[in-house]
């Protein structure tokens, strides 16, 4: 009898779940993913910066209803700066930047950012193998950073170093929303689960510096900016679906 309990035991622990089936119903499940969006510029920060690059992960949780909730994070890259003269007051008669030994420096700037959202959307299975895929559509609100990236490499600038970076970086914060229309696929079985489409975001942005020093008696703007990227965003995800019970019988 002992043995009869211990094996029904081990039978209930390792086959108390089964697969749901993915493609005849619509199921709740936690999602989590990575992704990579490519974004072009507009108004405001199309004055500072090229084509960026955002790469993110994101978490979540799909209803039994296709609703979605979640949340995701980004680094912002890139390597198109479009400010120009921002060490111009540093360079001597040669055309040159010295580092601290008097050597010629090579001083490179990058666009860097980050941003942290939450998203609310709805998948409708449109088009889609399952119910559970279909055109995605989904909006939010978040916070965005944006910077420029300042590096000698292994030399030393003395003017920019440090602290001093500060007066040269461009630091600007504020909310941001964003909106995406794509489509989503979460396949029967196997880990093929991605979605794809357009992404538009909206940055309401401030900057954070009370001077620059290559423009010192240029009063910095209070304004609110408009910070716009648009471009495309493809991502991967896992899906955690919750197994249904089977049933087992003893003679």
């Amino acid at each position: 009898m002992k043995n009869i309990l211990f094996s029904i035991l081990m039978v209930s622990q390792f086959n108390l779940y089964s697969q749901r089936n993915v493609k005849d119903s619509i199921i709740g499940s936690p999602l989590i993913g990575v992704h990579y969006g490519g974004n072009w510029t507009a108004i405001d920060l199309a004055d500072r910066y090229g084509f960026l690059n955002h790469v993110g992960v994101n978490g979540g949780y799909k209803t039994k209803k296709n609703w979605y909730y979640g949340v995701d994070a980004n680094f912002i890259f890139g390597s198109q700066v479009r400010i120009t003269g921002i060490f111009d007051h540093l360079v001597d008669d040669k055309g040159n930047i010295t580092d601290v030994n008097g050597d010629i420096a090579a001083v490179v700037v990058f666009p860097r950012g980050v941003n942290a959202n939450f998203s609310f959307g709805k998948i409708i299975p449109i088009l889609s193998p399952n119910s559970n895929s279909g055109i995605y559509i989904h909006g939010g609100f978040g916070y965005l950073l944006h910077r420029l990236r300042i590096e000698t490499n292994e030399q030393v600038v003395p003017q920019i170093e440090l602290d001093y970076k500060k007066g040269y970086d461009r630091l600007t914060m504020g909310i941001n929303f964003h909106q995406f229309i794509g489509y989503s696929f979460l396949a029967n079985s196997g880990a093929y689960n991605f979605y794809g489409g357009f992404y538009i975001q909206e940055g309401l942005t401030k900057n954070q510096r009370t001077i620059y020093f290559d423009q010192p008696d240029v009063p910095i703007s209070t304004e609110t900016r408009l910070d716009i990227q648009y471009g495309f965003r493809l991502g991967w995800y896992i899906p955690f679906y919750k197994r249904q019970p089977k049933e087992y019988y003893f003679d």
